[in-house]
């Protein structure tokens, strides 16, 4: 809608969990790594960590896509809140087996044993992927945990790779499932991005869809998109795609603070959620003083623009952000 606006060939914060958009910081390059190896070397089980939004998913299809695991083939079940019998019909269906193999789990696990290794013969690794698995009942998950003792007697056939948010880890801790937590043999976390990422982020995200993130986004709006979305990537996203639909509306380019305070207004994220550290600042103008905040609800009315945009006369973001002085509307 607003890519001849800004000069774009494509939206450039869509939310489809598309390998192509990965933006990697050194904590997501090492759960890349990790996820790559884990797959193509059939590992028992692999975990990835991440709050929700903060591209798991992506970041498990850029693996899959490459060239490490151009050889695996993975079968994935997104929806965690499954019977044990559900379960067995959804295993059965995605990996092509019998019809009695999806009311038998008897007859299951002798078909995917026998798929697994015919597999393995080819040179072709079948790997099992549970997305959100945080929500897994225990039942299901001592289920899975059996699938990982599909092995030879000298390397495993089925590995396994469990994604989902915090949780998870926690629920690992539980006594009920040390059997499973022993069995996990990489673990991975992604975590929110910092005020260098998230700008990192924007301009990665802006550039690859034809644009130049300058003319898009100023600096002191940089810092407001990080603080309002606690690093989010996905909550960066929907303020970033909001606010430049506000700016085509406006007739504006680029984007500034008190447009991103609107759209935070609108969304109701009227709370900043990550404040800046000492390590987020580099040198930059000091932006004047402003009244202008969110006039949302509770303790955020009024918050002043320089709380926001600037912390002792420093500016936090890359420089390749344009800087603008703060205006009072």
């Amino acid at each position: 809608m607003y890519l001849d606006f800004y000069g774009l060939r494509e939206l450039p914060f869509e939310l489809t969990a598309n390998p192509h958009a990965l933006y990697l910081t050194p904590r997501h390059r090492e759960a890349l790594s990790n996820l790559q190896y884990g797959l193509s070397a059939a590992k028992t089980v692999t975990l990835l960590i991440g709050e929700a939004g903060t591209g798991k998913t992506t970041l498990l299809n850029a693996a899959l896509a490459s060239d490490r695991c151009r050889h695996v083939r993975c079968v994935s079940i997104c929806n965690p809140a499954l019977t044990r019998g559900e379960f067995i019909q959804t295993l059965a269906a995605k990996l092509g087996l019998s019809a009695e193999a999806s009311r038998s789990k008897a007859t299951l696990l002798d078909e995917l044993e026998k798929a697994v290794r015919d597999g393995r013969s080819r040179g072709e690794i079948t790997a099992l992927v549970v997305d959100e698995a945080q929500s897994l009942s225990t039942d299901l998950l001592e289920e899975i945990r059996l699938l990982a003792n599909i092995e030879t007697s000298a390397e495993k056939l089925f590995p396994l790779v469990l994604v989902g948010q915090p949780a998870l880890a926690a629920r690992l801790d539980e006594y009920a499932l040390r059997q499973f937590k022993q069995r996990v043999t990489l673990r991975c976390e992604i975590t929110p991005l910092n005020l260098w990422e998230t700008a990192g982020y924007i301009a990665s995200r802006v550039e690859k869809a034809g644009g130049t993130a300058g003319r898009l986004f100023t600096r002191e709006a940089v810092v407001l998109i990080h603080r309002y979305s606690g690093g989010i990537p996905r909550t960066v996203s929907v303020i970033c795609d909001n606010a430049l639909l506000h700016g085509l509306a406006l007739g504006r380019q680029p984007v500034e603070q008190n447009m991103i305070l609107e759209v935070c207004r609108d969304f109701a994220f009227d709370r900043p959620l990550a404040d800046l550290s000492r390590t987020d600042r580099m040198p930059g103008p000091a932006a004047g003083r402003s009244t202008v905040g969110i006039p949302g609800r509770g303790p955020q009315r009024g918050r002043p623009v320089s709380e926001s945009a600037e912390v002792d006369g420093e500016i936090a973001t890359p420089p390749k952000f344009r800087v603008l002085g703060t205006r009072t509307r």
